[in-house]
């Protein structure tokens, strides 16, 4: 069976596990919170590619500050469905030192690719550095250091695509969140 074929065939068994209603909504509950953290504060912000494109970009339409926009590429998974050694594809040109950093993503799920972008980042000395996802997945794997500070929704520990997660990198433009089938 072909990715694409395999990945038709997932879809249409999928659970919903966050309908697009319940999506909107937590995109609408973090631009609320980032616009009263950020007002002001000229941050910079940098979209996760390329799980953290879908969630920024709907964050980010909502929000009521100036921001100046940026993105960094780090990746886990290449393609599959389990997490490998970390690759760094693109780190952000734009200059940190001194300034406000707001990181997004799509998911804080174990957490290790997180922790390593925020390491790699704290070596700029920005002078705040947080963490934006749409969701938290709620498990007992999560890395010890892995955390965001504003997080959309939580989902239950399923395989979940959709809102910017890949499904073996289809069906990220959903507008809800799917659960492969158990």
């Amino acid at each position: 069976m072909s990715r694409l074929k395999e990945a038709q065939a997932i879809l249409h068994e999928a659970d919903i596990v966050s309908d697009a209603a319940s999506v909107n909504a937590a995109y609408d509950r973090l631009a609320a919170a980032l616009s009263a953290e950020y007002t002001d504060k000229n941050p910079l912000v940098l979209a996760v590619m390329i799980g953290g494109l879908v969630p920024a970009a709907e964050i980010l339409k909502r929000v009521s500050f100036a921001f100046e926009l940026d993105y960094l590429h780090a990746t886990r998974y290449r393609g599959a469905t389990t997490g490998g050694g970390l690759l760094w594809k693109r780190q952000p040109d734009t200059q940190l030192e001194g300034r406000h950093v707001l990181v997004i993503d799509d998911i804080l799920d174990e957490g290790h690719t997180l922790v390593a972008v925020r390491k790699a980042l704290q070596e700029f000395a920005p002078a705040s550095l947080k963490v934006a996802v749409l969701a938290d997945k709620k498990h007992a794997r999560r890395a010890a250091e892995a955390h965001a500070e504003f997080i959309g929704l939580s989902l239950p520990d399923r395989y979940v695509f959709g809102c910017g997660m890949d499904y073996k990198e289809y069906w990220r433009q959903l507008p809800a969140i799917y659960a492969v089938k158990e």
